[in-house]
């Protein structure tokens, strides 16, 4: 016994340590064809926006609210594209480009503050409502059924008039925008995981933890959320794209960040409204496509996700079959062979 014991030991011994792949290799490879190419895209089009909005500072030839340059000189109003102004001029006589390039640095700010309140509220309060139930679980229920119900945009303004009360300074108003936009997620985080909850509290693994002792908020972290977080980052990837729409109705219709602390698309778009009827597409278009593109790119890669990680939605490429149709293939193929 001993023997066979020290073999043994000394075959573990010999192995070497699995290797960790590259994050996101996985994801990839269990992707094929259009979707592939999809979430490809969509990785592109984000990285591609993050890396603008990181570096903004030092791509944008102006800053976002400058007229003129470090000489004096006005740019002059509504500036037709040129080699000194790529995207032209604004109705204000800012630099077009400038602004496109900070915006996305806002929106990118807002989007993960809003996407990271949004999990720290409505996770934990999904959790507690669907293990613990009762009165509490029918109370937050009806609260966030309520907010839900609620025109998300008409619900976020008037969040952002609570909290602004009509000017901000600028990092206040992008701390405004995003919990404004957070009151509108958490009701969605809440109902997802609150619901996966109920659905496997009781399975046999939470009773196992709940009989060796182990305290209920051990359970709720460490037994129950790792197996009901599956739909949680695909949610959060639909929500980022959300999260740009909303902040770009709200600088739209005036109630976003102030003008003069930050650069926001929504708020260009609305100044560029007159510009469109007399011709003058540039103040708009540009601003538009910035929104158009990063809601694509965001979406691709949500989209993309749920396909991966839902299995109802899997998608399957070429070659690769489910147990239910090899065992169809086998009975067929057992069919002919007796005909």
């Amino acid at each position: 016994m001993t023997a066979i014991v020290a073999a043994e030991t000394a075959g573990l011994e010999g192995r070497s340590p699995k290797r960790r792949g590259v994050p996101g290799v996985a994801l990839l490879r269990s992707t094929h064809g259009l979707q592939r190419g999809m979430l490809i895209t969509g990785l592109v089009i984000i990285t591609l926006f993050v890396l603008v909005a990181i570096f903004a500072p030092l791509l944008a030839p102006y800053g976002f609210n400058a007229d003129r340059t470090a000489d004096g000189e006005i740019f002059g109003t509504q500036q037709a594209p040129s080699a000194a102004h790529w995207f032209g001029t604004t109705v204000g006589g800012q630099d077009v480009l400038s602004r496109v390039l900070y915006g996305a640095r806002t929106a990118l700010m807002v989007i993960l503050l809003a996407v990271a309140l949004s999990l720290v509220v409505g996770v934990p309060l999904g959790l507690v409502s669907g293990y613990v139930g009762g009165r509490l679980d029918r109370v937050l229920v009806l609260v966030t059924d309520a907010l839900y119900a609620f025109p998300s945009l008409l619900l976020a303004i008037v969040v952002a008039i609570m909290i602004t009360g009509g000017r901000s300074t600028p990092a206040g108003g992008i701390a405004a925008a995003a919990i404004s936009i957070t009151v509108v997620f958490v009701p969605q985080y809440f109902r997802v995981v609150r619901n996966a909850t109920v659905s496997v509290k009781h399975e046999p693994y939470v009773d196992a933890a709940r009989i060796t002792g182990a305290k209920p908020r051990r359970i709720m972290f460490k037994h129950v959320l790792p197996n009901v977080s599956q739909t949680i980052p695909v949610l959060a990837t639909l929500n980022a794209s959300e999260a740009i729409l909303t902040l770009a109705g709200l600088g739209f219709l005036g109630f976003g960040i102030e003008p003069s602390a930050a650069a926001e698309w929504g708020y260009d778009l609305n100044k560029a409204l007159s510009d469109a009827t007399n011709g003058i597409w540039w103040t708009g278009m540009f601003p538009g496509l910035a929104i158009v593109l990063v809601v694509t790119g965001v979406t691709l890669v949500g989209e993309s996700l749920n396909d991966v990680l839902n299995p109802l939605l899997r998608t399957r490429g070429g070659g690769t079959t489910t147990a239910d149709e090899a065992e169809v293939a086998a009975g067929d193929a057992t069919d002919e062979e007796r005909s």
